[in-house]
């Protein structure tokens, strides 16, 4: 098995994951741009949907109560988060499997999803590793499959660009670069996509948080 690569937690430090809830509710308009993601992706019941980069679970909570009859199934690289997932999902009597994964290749077969969506993950991921895991959500998607991402884009002012430094300062300017440049849906394309598009966005109190979406 390949070494376990390192990762960014939530937040930028590992001590700080506890109070990544907490953190949302302070600075974003949780309800608003958690809803919004759900209502892109549209679960269907027929449909398998991943979601790369769980956290804490409040996702995929929220795209259970929309479609209770969707097979849902998340994958993340931190064993701290999954552990707060496990537990609210355990908490609610919710089924849905939490996988974890060691950074390298995505642990299912090719065209094994209907839909991957992803929120605040891509932001703390470095160039080389987004194209990666974008390669990786392609090759798992089925042909025609949908990707639904949320995550921070280029600053719609000067405000939200500065306003956006705090995320920069926590989760580090090398990862966040490409995506307050706006340089996400290109590097999207460049992992095989089609129909690339924001299709959406919210400015928050920490930047401006947009809604992609492509097909495969």
């Amino acid at each position: 098995m390949n070494k376990k690569k390192e990762f960014i937690p939530a937040l930028g430090y590992d001590w700080l994951t506890s109070f990544y809830d907490l953190t949302i509710k302070l600075t974003m308009p949780e309800k608003e741009f958690r809803s919004k993601l759900v209502q892109i992706l549209e679960p269907q019941s027929n449909e398998t949907i991943l979601e790369f980069g769980f956290g804490t679970g409040e996702n995929l909570i929220l795209t259970h109560l929309e479609n209770k009859e969707t097979k849902l199934v998340g994958l993340d690289i931190d064993p701290k988060v999954k552990s707060i997932a496990e537990y609210k999902l355990n908490k609610l009597g919710f089924n849905i499997a939490l996988d974890l994964y060691n950074g390298s290749n995505f642990p299912y077969t090719e065209n094994s999803f209907d839909k991957v969506f992803s929120s605040l993950v891509f932001h703390q991921l470095e160039r080389e590793t987004k194209l990666f895991c974008l390669k990786e959500i392609h090759r798992v998607l089925i042909p025609n499959g949908k990707l639904i991402i949320g995550d921070w884009g280029k600053a719609k002012s000067k405000m939200m660009r500065i306003a956006f430094l705090l995320v920069q300062i926590l989760d580090g300017f090398k990862t966040t670069d490409d995506n307050v440049k706006g340089y996400l849906p290109e590097l999207i394309k460049q992992s095989g996509f089609k129909d690339v598009r924001e299709v959406d966005f919210i400015n928050t109190k920490i930047g401006t948080y947009s809604y992609y979406s492509a097909v495969k």
